[in-house]
């Protein structure tokens, strides 16, 4: 789909990302991450990856992949600093199958819709990844591949559960000075991940855990990864820095 006002060169970026994106979901798709430790019993879960150029704020430069125009973008949430459960960090939208749910696509959409108020019917599922198992949270999270076909506005719909919801330029994640790892410490021991400085009206995130994992490895697994500092440490939320 070519947005009014969208200049060839765009839209044909536009229609090159939604191709890959669509490859990388498609028959024999392979986990985006290695092995991880599982759970005996673990909770059905899907997060939406929904990618599309409805973006506000084009990216600040110019990414070195040729799909990847300035408009193309994610969307992302901020959840709440009140829950319980992974307080404050930047997410997909989704979360468990429910039994009334049809499949992981269908579960991803309800949970989008329900956390940011987007029409459903304006997503393109691209496709179903490979579960992932998180054994910390006894959850098998599918993530699903979205593509905007008929954007729609998106918002905080429950500030119980979402501080903010917004749209963020796929050329900034990849842009290296936007790069870098978090580093937990524990008890004489160290884990490292792939994070990201992301912005939103309500200030500069941190991107981390498995929400960066699963776009350091789609990133590189679209060929759009560009190099960046594995050393360079990105700031934990405070409550995980403790």
């Amino acid at each position: 789909m070519t947005r009014v006002g969208q200049s060839p060169s765009a839209a044909a970026a536009a229609a090159a990302a939604r191709a890959a994106l669509a490859a990388v979901a498609g028959p024999g798709a392979v986990p985006l991450v290695p092995a991880m430790p599982s759970t005996a019993d673990p909770r059905a879960a899907a997060v939406l990856m929904l990618f599309g150029v409805l973006d506000r704020v084009p990216a600040e430069r110019a990414a070195a992949a040729d799909a990847v125009h300035r408009d193309l973008d994610v969307l992302l949430l901020a959840r709440a600093s009140t829950l319980r459960s992974h307080p404050g960090e930047i997410a997909f939208p989704g979360g468990r199958i429910d039994p009334g749910d049809a499949d992981a696509p269908a579960a991803a959409l309800r949970e989008a819709r329900e956390e940011t108020g987007l029409d459903p019917a304006g997503v393109e599922v691209l496709g179903t990844l490979p579960a992932v198992p998180l054994a910390h949270s006894n959850h098998l999270v599918r993530p699903v591949l979205g593509w905007w076909k008929e954007p729609t506005p998106v918002r905080v719909v429950d500030e119980r559960e979402s501080a903010a919801v917004f749209r963020t330029p796929v050329a900034d994640l990849l842009d290296p000075a936007n790069r870098g790892v978090t580093v937990l410490r524990r008890g004489g021991q160290e884990w490292r991940g792939p994070a990201f400085t992301v912005r939103s009206d309500q200030g500069v995130h941190t991107l981390w855990g498995f929400t960066a994992m699963l776009l350091d490895a789609l990133f590189d697994r679209l060929g759009w990864t560009e190099p960046w500092d594995a050393a360079h440490e990105l700031p934990l939320p405070a409550h995980r820095r403790a």
